[in-house]
């Protein structure tokens, strides 16, 4: 019988930024296990020989691609590279993020530029040039990484929420703007993951078990795949009709 969800990426070509390590490592992986060969944005094209080296062996076509996302002639340069190699953009993660941490009142100005370039601005760009190629070929699939410090508030971290509460009002943006193009715009926002980033506050008893706590529903930590999970059905065929929607990964957090 036809008309079955599909959830495989077959023949799909995915760039995924921020992929050197993290959310975007996992995620890059786990699309091309799903099938997609895939273009890597990485701020420095050097730190990515063993991810290359990990799709190839699952036998997906793969493109290192230098891209700084705070130098915007470089976002141009690597979509137009991948378009070049690949024929077409597919799916697009926009994952690169960082968020200094500091009290309000003590927020310099340097800090929150580089947020707001980073989280905010590098997000719109990338999504502006690779919505340039979707809208020529009449088909994308793009997905922000928010935060579930974009629904709530964390102390210490309110430039890093601010952006992420941005994001996923830019998601609705862009999904009203390109869905006649056959473009769907979702966000995912992860709870704390282990990463290399959360490494060290995670390390922290006190602070571990506050955020075991306050993941009510599931009581732990999340893991790379959880999100990258996420990545792939907003990825998929079978979430065709989803566009616009911030699909919370925070295992009850935000439920409380």
């Amino acid at each position: 019988m036809d008309g079955f969800p599909r959830f495989d990426l077959e023949g799909q070509i995915a760039l995924v930024r921020g992929a050197a390590r993290g959310l975007g490592n996992a995620i890059a992986l786990a699309l091309a296990h799903a099938g997609a060969d895939i273009a890597l944005g990485l701020r420095d094209v050097t730190t990515g020989s063993e991810l290359v080296q990990q799709i190839e062996a699952m036998g997906r076509r793969v493109l290192p691609l230098q891209m700084d996302i705070t130098h915007l002639d470089q976002i141009q340069s690597a979509v137009d590279q991948a378009v070049a190699h690949f024929g077409r953009i597919d799916i697009l993660v926009n994952n690169a993020g960082l968020g200094p941490s500091n009290l309000a009142e003590n927020v310099s100005e340097d800090d929150f530029d580089l947020t707001l370039n980073v989280n905010l601005k590098g997000t719109f760009f990338v999504s502006q040039a690779v919505g340039r190629v979707m809208i020529r070929q009449n088909y994308g699939r793009i997905i922000n990484l928010s935060s579930q410090a974009g629904f709530v508030a964390l102390p210490t971290e309110s430039i890093y929420c601010m952006t992420k509460a941005a994001i996923s009002h830019l998601t609705k943006c862009l999904a009203v703007e390109w869905g006649t193009h056959n473009i769907t715009v979702n966000a995912v926002a992860p709870t704390f993951i282990r990463t290399a980033g959360t490494e060290e506050a995670l390390s922290d008893p006190a602070f571990y078990a506050d955020t075991v706590e306050r993941i009510a529903a599931l009581h732990r930590v999340g893991d790379p795949m959880d999100v990258a999970g996420a990545v792939i059905f907003l990825a998929a065929p079978a979430s065709s009709l989803i566009t616009g929607d911030t699909l919370l990964i925070d295992g009850g957090w935000t439920a409380r």
